[in-house]
């Protein structure tokens, strides 16, 4: 007779611990060393510093100088000029390249084609030689007028063209015709960035195609078209200053007669830096505004601008010394609080 042993007694399993909790508030937040960035920062927070220190101790600037010549009557004369000729100029170059624009999106080959051939020219053929050309005219055709066809019998009217197109005159054919080929790509660009479902849409409902373009089209499209036109604006403000090789009195022309007499080159020319300075900040701050104004029909709410987030900041600092409730700022000025335009 065989006896078995009994089988040993099963251990009890061990219940698994539960996770310690760890307080993440004890927890040690390391930041993120950026060395290579801080190294740059540095760096460039010194280059800065080394060249506004050179700018009151350099001598050579001659601030005097350029006080005495800032507000100079030449001085004042010339920025009159160089604001005329960039208004009227971005005026013609607008107006003419929007027609080039929708000339070359013309379903005709003929006003396609010219459309594309004035555009092709006038990008081609520098700025200061196109001033130049107009303003030698005369040269070519002593005489304008209208008469019998493909003759020079002006039986109508006659004028000399000396006297037609003066140096004014020549600087805004020059600049006008010159920026419109520019402006017509940027319009183009712009219009047909729009979806085509919104001139499919516009035609189904019977909307006629002038105002299908400028109540529908165009305003979506001035999104894109206003940044890059307000570029060539601020190259026009620029580019007005090659019109001294034909002695309009510009701002640089300007510049230039009174350091060739004085030799005070450096200060003169920190004259008109600074002055095509405030220029193009004053030409960037309506850039913004004008972009804010178009972009109602993309965004749920305008984001603040700067007068309205400084407006808020010390409305929130002064709530913050204790002399208005910790509530007030939201509810004294619901709409920047927002970032709805006020």
């Amino acid at each position: 007779m065989t006896t078995t042993a009994p089988a040993p007694a099963a251990r009890p399993v061990a219940a698994p611990q539960a996770a310690e909790k760890v307080d993440l508030g004890t927890v040690a937040v390391v930041p993120t060393r950026h060395w290579w960035r801080w190294t740059l920062s540095a760096l460039l927070l010194f280059v800065v510093a080394q060249f506004v220190w050179s700018l009151f101790t350099n001598d050579r600037y001659m601030w005097g100088t350029f006080a005495q010549y800032f507000f100079a009557e030449p001085v004042l004369i010339g920025i009159g000029y160089t604001l005329g000729l960039t208004a009227i100029s971005a005026v013609v170059g607008f107006a003419l390249g929007t027609l080039l624009a929708l000339g070359r999106l013309s379903a005709s080959p003929l006003l396609s084609g010219v459309a594309w051939g004035y555009i092709w020219f006038f990008r081609s053929v520098p700025l200061v030689v196109q001033i130049i050309v107009w303003y030698n005219l005369g040269y070519l055709y002593p005489t304008l007028g209208l008469g019998t066809p493909f003759t020079t019998d002006f039986w109508i009217v006659e004028f000399p063209t000396v006297q037609l197109v003066s140096a004014f005159a020549a600087a805004i054919l020059g600049l006008g015709l010159h920026q419109a080929a520019y402006s017509a790509e940027i319009i183009r660009g712009g219009l047909v960035s729009v979806d085509p479902g919104q001139h499919e849409a516009a035609a189904a409902l019977g909307i006629p195609a002038s105002r299908r373009l400028f109540r529908i089209i165009l305003p979506q499209a001035m999104r894109s078209i206003v940044p890059n036109a307000t570029n060539e604006v601020i190259g026009l403000v620029k580019g007005a200053s090659v019109v001294f090789v034909i002695a309009i009195p510009e701002l640089f022309y300007a510049v230039q007669v009174i350091y060739n007499r004085n030799s005070r080159v450096i200060p003169l020319l920190l004259v008109a830096v600074v002055w095509y300075t405030i220029i193009t900040t004053v030409l960037s701050i309506a850039q913004y505004y004008i972009e804010r104004h178009y972009a109602r029909g993309s965004a749920r709410a305008l984001p603040p601008t700067p007068l309205q987030r400084a407006r808020r900041w010390v409305s929130t600092q002064w709530a913050r010394l204790g002399d208005a409730p910790p509530g007030a700022t939201d509810a004294e000025h619901p709409a920047s609080s927002k970032g709805v335009r006020a």
